[in-house]
């Protein structure tokens, strides 16, 4: 079953964010399917962002407002999880140096404003 992120915007309050935690656990209660799996606070960007796993983002949807769950924009999320390379929400870990396939270093300009170009890095 896909996982899908749930964005939405509040106060920065703790009273609004349990709300909001409060409102995503009912939705996986009102929601066919569906289950709550996670809150993330960002505090200073006034946003919350629930994970849900559910059969469809629609599913999802259909749940969120029957539990009148405040959200922006509701998108498939894929996990990396460290499983084998190649296989879906999985991530490599980087090569060390010195290993096979370890790509050559390369010079990227800094660019921190207008008047800075010609650094390097």
């Amino acid at each position: 079953m896909p996982n899908y992120l749930v964005e939405s915007y509040l106060a920065d309050s703790p009273a609004a964010v349990e709300q909001s935690r409060q409102r995503a656990v009912r939705t996986a209660e009102l929601g066919q399917g569906v289950r709550y799996l996670r809150t993330t606070v960002l505090p200073e960007a006034e946003t919350v962002l629930d994970v849900f796993a559910a059969p469809s983002a629609e599913a999802l949807t259909r749940a969120g407002r029957l539990a009148e769950l405040p959200f922006e924009r509701i998108v498939e999320a894929v996990e990396g999880d460290g499983s084998a390379a190649g296989a879906p929400g999985s991530v490599q870990a980087p090569l060390q140096a010195g290993e096979r396939g370890t790509p050559p270093a390369r010079r990227v300009p800094v660019m921190d404003g207008p008047e800075k170009t010609g650094g390097v890095h």
